[in-house]
């Protein structure tokens, strides 16, 4: 698994979500419970995971949809 987006944006995990739903890209929002009981503060992003494999493809469509911004660097992993 690759983490290619870490966001406290709800509206932002939403949106990444349904984009690569669109094309089949199963995700993982990893961190969601402990980001949910942590309130506000924003101490703990969601971070969401692709498959190794359609990583590159959900880089691609995310930097076309304009969300290239959110992306993780890929030596950040």
């Amino acid at each position: 698994m690759r983490e290619i987006v870490r966001s406290n944006d709800p509206v932002l995990i939403s949106a990444v979500e349904a984009l690569l739903a669109g094309i089949d890209v199963p995700v993982l929002v990893a961190d969601a419970a402990i980001s949910t009981l942590e309130g506000a503060i924003g101490a703990f992003p969601r971070r969401l995971l692709v498959a190794d494999e359609d990583e590159a493809t959900a880089r691609r469509l995310l930097a076309e949809a304009g969300l290239g911004g959110e992306l993780v660097a890929e030596n950040r992993r």
